[in-house]
C-alpha cells in the first residue's frame, strides 16, 4: 500500500513534507493542492517547511514549486538509500515568505528555480600594431584576455573594469561592447556568457604600469593574432579574432567564438515592405 503524504518535525522550528512518487497519478492539480495544504499546516507552528526532491523526478519538482516551495540548491549525496548516497534538491518555504498570490511572492518563487547564467567580462586592449594584451595565467595552461567573472548584482561593464583594477592595478574604463559570446558547458563549468568590451589602443609602455595579482597572473604581454592562436584554447582565439573584427564592423554575437553569417546577414536585411 502506498504511504500517504506526511509532515514531520525534523528539528525545532523546522518541518519536512514528504509525498510518494506516484502522488500525481490522480491529477497534478490535486497532488499540488494536497502538498500545499501540508505546507500551510506546517507553517502554523514552524518557521520553515522543507522538502527533499529527486533531481530526476521532474513531476515532483513541479509539485514542490507550485505548492509554494522555493528551490534553494542541490544537496550532493544528501539522501542515503540502500547504502548509496543520492543527490536531492532542497525546497523550502518560510513563514515570513509573501504569499505566491502576491506579485512579490510569485516573482520570488520563479526566481528560485529559473536558470541563472554566469557572466564573464573581458577587455580587448590593443597596442598601435594591433597586438592584443593577453594574460598568462597561473591556474591554467592557456592564456586569456584580461577580465573575470561578474559578481552578483554587478553589470558586466562594471565587472570587467573592477577586475582589471584588482588584478592589474590599471584604471581602464570599459568602452563599447564588441562581442557577446555564449560558452557551452565545458570541463566541469556550466554554460556562460562572455562580454568583451573595447579597452582602446595603448602604447607598449602600458606593460610597465601593470602590477600583477601574482596568485592568478604569471605574465602580461601584447600578442599578435598568431601568438594568440598558439597559446590559447581554440574558442578563446576565435573570440579574440571576433573582437578585433568587431572594432571596425560593430558588435556581434558568437557561440564559442563562432559567428553565424546567416544570422548576421538576416539582421542587416531590409524589412519587408507592407
Amino acid at each position: 500500500m502506498t504511504l500517504p503524504p506526511s509532515l514531520t518535525t525534523t528539528r525545532p522550528g523546522v518541518a519536512r513534507v514528504w509525498w510518494p512518487a506516484d502522488i500525481a497519478h490522480e491529477g497534478f492539480r490535486e497532488a499540488t493542492a494536497h502538498v500545499a495544504t501540508l505546507v500551510a499546516r506546517g507553517l502554523h507552528d514552524h518557521g520553515r517547511v522543507e522538502a527533499l526532491v529527486d533531481p530526476e523526478d521532474e513531476v515532483a519538482q513541479r509539485i514542490a514549486t507550485w505548492a509554494g516551495l522555493q528551490r534553494e540548491g542541490l544537496m550532493r549525496g544528501g539522501h542515503v538509500e540502500d547504502g548509496h548516497h543520492h543527490d536531492r534538491i532542497m525546497y523550502a518555504r518560510l513563514a515570513t515568505d509573501p504569499p505566491i498570490s502576491e506579485p512579490g511572492g510569485f516573482r520570488a518563487l520563479l526566481n528560485s528555480f529559473l536558470p541563472r547564467k554566469r557572466a564573464i567580462g573581458q577587455m580587448l586592449v590593443r597596442d598601435p600594431d594591433d597586438r592584443v594584451l593577453m594574460c598568462e595565467l597561473t591556474y591554467k595552461p592557456d592564456w586569456d584576455l584580461p577580465g573575470g567573472v561578474v559578481e552578483v548584482g554587478e553589470s558586466p561593464r562594471t565587472g570587467v573594469t573592477r577586475e582589471i583594477q584588482e588584478e592589474l592595478q590599471l584604471d581602464l574604463p570599459a568602452g563599447r561592447l564588441l562581442v557577446a559570446d555564449w560558452l557551452p558547458a565545458w570541463s566541469g563549468w556550466d554554460d556562460a556568457v562572455c562580454f568583451v568590451f573595447d579597452g582602446g589602443v595603448h602604447d607598449a609602455s602600458l606593460l610597465q604600469r601593470i602590477v600583477r595579482e601574482e596568485r592568478e597572473i604569471r605574465a602580461m604581454r601584447f600578442c599578435t593574432m598568431q601568438e594568440v592562436r598558439d597559446n590559447t584554447a581554440d574558442f578563446t582565439a576565435r573570440r579574440v579574432a571576433a573582437a578585433l573584427e568587431a572594432v571596425a564592423s560593430g558588435a556581434c554575437f558568437t557561440e564559442s567564438g563562432h559567428r553565424r553569417p546567416e544570422v548576421d546577414r538576416s539582421l542587416d536585411a531590409p524589412l519587408p515592405q507592407p
